[in-house]
Order: structure tokens, then sequence, then C-alpha cells
């Protein structure tokens, strides 16, 4: 089995708050899950609409203590790992990360099986977090239950501001946090990774200035940008269709990149929620 894949982002309060947001119910159920039942030293379970086979808690909690909660959690009738753990980062923030075993990316980008969503999903919520620590509103999160892949964001910025940094090459790559390179015309390439890329890069089918901009990216479908401007702020919504089988991972990351599209338009002194 492969090291387990590891994301760290940073979050504006103490290890304290931090670590009673990462095993209080009621906090889980804000950020993390539809369903949460917590009992400390023995139970640690979720599920629900927004948890990958989230019809039943599949997670056995198998440590905990003032730093670490780390619980086996079978997915696709494999038990993987994973673990929650906190340090300080100065007074007043804190590193979260997560690890989690049997992820593989060549089965995310095949969508073979469902542990192919854990990095984009793990994303997603330890963005979630961030923003409940920040008192903003949370990035959606996905309903597992349903074939309709649908997001709406609102960002306290004109349209303007939205679509130029969602059609710039420079800008979506710095607020994504992977190179991407853009062609922002009808026809015009689309490239996670660059254009000297491996693989086909997708391609825009429509792009209306400050308005729209839609992308084939091939067997997982049409991503859609939408936006609309009302009192100087952008209502985004996010759609995803013409697939032929679900493509969690890869909506999951367009999802979880909301959360880093909002905060680079709307803060001056933006910074990456994200660590190496």
């Amino acid at each position: 089995m492969s090291d387990p894949m590891i994301i760290r982002a940073r979050v504006p309060a103490p290890v304290k708050q931090v670590r009673h947001a990462l095993t209080d119910p009621d906090t889980l159920r804000v950020w993390l899950a539809e369903h949460v039942e917590v009992e400390l030293p023995d139970r640690f379970e979720f599920w629900g609409r927004f948890t990958p086979e989230g019809d039943a808690p599949h997670q056995r909690l198998l440590h905990a203590d003032d730093r670490t909660v780390r619980f086996a959690w079978t997915l696709d009738g494999v038990e993987t790992t994973t673990e929650f753990a906190v340090e300080e980062d100065g007074p007043d923030a804190a590193i979260v990360s997560v690890s989690q075993s049997h992820f593989d990316m060549q089965e995310a980008m095949e969508e073979s099986n469902v542990r192919g969503v854990l990095q984009t999903y793990w994303y997603l919520v330890l963005a979630n977090l961030v923003e409940h620590f920040e008192g903003r509103a949370l990035t959606p999160k996905p309903d597992f239950t349903s074939a309709e892949l649908r997001a709406e964001v609102l960002i306290d910025a004109p349209p303007a501001k939205v679509y130029a940094s969602l059609i710039d090459s420079e800008a979506v790559t710095r607020w994504f946090g992977y190179p991407i390179e853009i062609e922002p015309r009808v026809g015009g390439r689309y490239a996670m990774g660059g254009f000297d890329a491996e693989g086909e890069p997708a391609k825009i089918l429509e792009l209306e200035t400050d308005r729209k901009m839609s992308v084939d990216w091939g067997p997982v479908g049409v991503g859609t940008w939408e936006l609309e401007g009302s009192g100087g702020k952008t209502r985004l919504t996010l759609v995803q269709s013409g697939f032929d089988r679900t493509p969690y991972a890869g909506w999951l990351g367009s999802v979880s990149g909301l959360a880093d599209l909002r905060r680079f338009v709307e803060m001056a002194d933006w910074s990456p929620i994200w660590l190496s």
C-alpha cells in the first residue's frame, strides 16, 4: 500500500477550539456531515447525504487524545484509516491535517471506486472547517445521493472581478493551487496541469463576458459557471452535466475550489488555506 495522502490547512483558531470542533457532534454537523454521533473514547461516526457511501455510519474509532482523532472507515468494502491531527501555529491559529490511507490518484482519475473522491472530499471538508471559524458562509456540500451536481455561492465582489478570476490562467493557478492554462475564447483550450501536460485538454464551449463559461471535460461531462450580479455582489452557480457516470472526484475538486475563489476575490490580504 502507498503512503497515506496528507492534506494540511491553517485554521484561524486556538488548538483547544479546533479540537472541540473536531469532536463535538453539533459542530461536526455544521462543517462535516449531515448526521454525527461522537462518544469518546468509544465512538466517532458520521453519515448522510454529504458523506461518500453515507447510507449508514461506516467508521470505527481507533484512537483519540487531545491532538488526534483516528478512525477506520470502510469504503467500497475496503477498511481505510483516517486521522485528524491538530498542532499550534501561534496562540490564535492551528494547523489541521488529514491523513488518509487507500487513496490512489489513478483510481481517482478513472473514477473506478468511491475512494477516488477522498482527496477532493477532504479538501472541501477542511475548507468548510476554516470557513466555520472565519464566520463565513460555508461552501456547499455535495449530495452523494443525487445525480444533479449543482452548487451556488454568493461572492462579495462584482461579476467582472469574478469573471476575470475564472478565465485568467495566472489568477486561476493562484487560487486553485494547481497549474492551469486557459485560452479565453470559444473553442479555446482549458488544461489542468498546463498545455504541455499529458492527455487532451478540455475545450471552452461557451464564453460570455462577466456572465458565463462552459467547459467540455470530455467523458466527465460539461461544467458551467454562471454569474449573476446584484448590489456589487455575484451569485455564482456551478453545474456539471452530460456525463455517463457521476464524476464526484472532479466535481468535488471544482466545488472545493469555490472556497479558494471566494477568498481570492474578497480578501485584500488573501493567502491560501493550504500548506505544502
